[in-house]
């Protein structure tokens, strides 16, 4: 997802969840496997070959039997890309999975909202008034630190939303999950994911208000820029927003993937493994998928966050603007 406030979330939810389907899956195993290690172990059942890793145990695509092997070989949630994904899900699911986690997603939208831009604009007021930062810089760190705060309080829910895009589980199926998990790890095991959330959400906000200050002083000049059209906020949010979803993806397939892993060691009956760093797990991803692997989700990502920056940040400017010119006008006298 854009990391902005989602001013229509429904409409792009589907692209949420087949983004999400796209990082979660675990690579093929038919090309070769990287070498033992302590991120995972074999066992042999008859016919199969089952990989557990990280938390996740998944059939490897062995069989001795050749070519009878051909229908269990036939895996539906496997996807090829993004419009193969949407044929899938939509085949083997139904239509609604597509809008899987919207619940937690409006829950989340109205506090991530007010958290962030309200902490936005005070820090960037402070910024200004202490003269601690120029003009570009000022929204790049009142973004960045706001963005850090909102992803600390909203980082339960991200989580099972996640869980929900990920897996076509019921409500019941994921308290079960999450209940599980905390009694193992606590409620800090609700904020997992944080680290690669924050990883992923701050430099985003960070680099879309940079780029955004910077094309809408190209775009109006830098003596007009507080009386910005809506055409040219939008633009330039729609342009930046491109820009920091593409920058921030492999971030997001990490966040992705540990988050999918709360719960799923639940069905093997085994101890969750330690929860490895952000940096071993890129290292991991690229090893099994290659540098593909660390995009994988990047057509809905992008699809996704541009209209949805262009509509927040141009909806966000005609508001400031409309307020700021409401105050200035004299009260009428009685």
């Amino acid at each position: 997802s854009s990391r902005g406030p989602q001013p229509f979330v429904s409409p792009v939810t589907p692209l949420d969840v087949v983004k999400v389907r796209l990082q979660a899956q675990r690579p093929s195993g038919t090309g070769e496997l990287p070498h033992p290690s302590r991120l995972w172990s074999v066992s042999y059942t008859k016919w199969k070959c089952l990989l557990y890793c990280n938390g996740v145990l998944e059939p490897l695509y062995l069989c001795p039997n050749g070519t009878r092997c051909g229908p269990w070989l036939q895996d539906p949630t496997r996807f090829t890309g993004t419009v193969d994904a949407f044929v899938k899900i939509v085949r083997h699911e139904g239509p609604r999975t597509l809008w899987s986690g919207l619940p937690a997603t409006l829950v989340m939208t109205v506090p991530a909202t007010a958290i962030y831009f309200t902490a936005y604009d005070q820090l960037k007021a402070f910024l200004h008034q202490q003269a601690l930062a120029s003009d570009l810089c000022a929204p790049m760190l009142a973004g960045a630190l706001a963005r850090l705060g909102t992803v600390t309080v909203v980082s339960p829910l991200e989580l099972l939303r996640t869980k929900l895009q990920a897996q076509h589980v019921s409500y019941r199926e994921l308290g079960a999950c999450v209940r599980t998990a905390v009694a193992q790890g606590g409620w800090r095991s609700l904020w997992l994911g944080w680290g690669p959330t924050a990883l992923r959400d701050v430099p985003f906000s960070a680099l879309y208000w940079f780029n955004y200050e910077l094309l809408k002083s190209w775009l109006c000049g830098p003596h007009t820029r507080d009386q910005t059209s809506v055409g040219i906020s939008f633009v330039a949010g729609g342009i930046s927003g491109t820009v920091a979803a593409a920058l921030t993806l492999p971030f997001d397939v990490v966040k992705t993937q540990r988050q999918v892993a709360l719960g799923a060691v639940e069905a093997v009956r085994v101890l969750p493994p330690r929860a490895d760093s952000v940096w071993l797990l890129l290292r991991r991803i690229r090893a099994e998928s290659g540098t593909r692997g660390l995009f994988a989700g990047f057509l809905p990502r992008v699809i996704k966050a541009a209209p949805s920056c262009a509509i927040m940040i141009s909806t966000y400017e005609f508001g400031t603007s409309f307020f700021q010119r409401l105050d200035r006008e004299p009260l009428p006298s009685r």
